[in-house]
């Protein structure tokens, strides 16, 4: 009954800034923890930033001073605020909600960041 659907993603030039929003359907977000992850090409997909309920947030350290993660439970979104991109910052990105012990994924957005 939880479904997560994204939004943003393309392609930036290296040094440009990107947004990504997750609006998330079927309860309250009030008590989920939330958070962004990323694969790139032939690589584990690692968490990028996470949020708990209480607003309290973490980075991996590859993003740290150029990514912010935030949430509106009012919403029901989460969003990556992403500056300063990076061509490593290259990956599908994915939103993730976790709800009683229980992960919910969105579909993934592709960003890409060349010249």
């Amino acid at each position: 009954q939880v479904q997560l659907v994204e939004s943003g993603g393309g392609l930036v030039q290296p040094g440009g800034s990107l947004r990504l929003s997750c609006a998330v359907s079927g309860r309250s977000l009030s008590i989920s923890t939330m958070g962004w992850h990323r694969q790139a090409q032939g690589k584990q997909r690692e968490l990028v930033a996470g949020i708990t309920s209480g607003g309290i947030t973490n980075y991996a350290d590859s993003v740290k001073g150029r990514f912010t993660i935030s949430r509106d439970n009012a919403k029901n979104t989460v969003s990556l605020q992403m500056s300063s991109l990076k061509p490593e910052d290259t990956a599908v990105y994915y939103c993730r909600v976790t709800r009683l012990g229980y992960d919910y994924w969105g579909q993934g957005t592709q960003v890409s960041v060349s010249s």
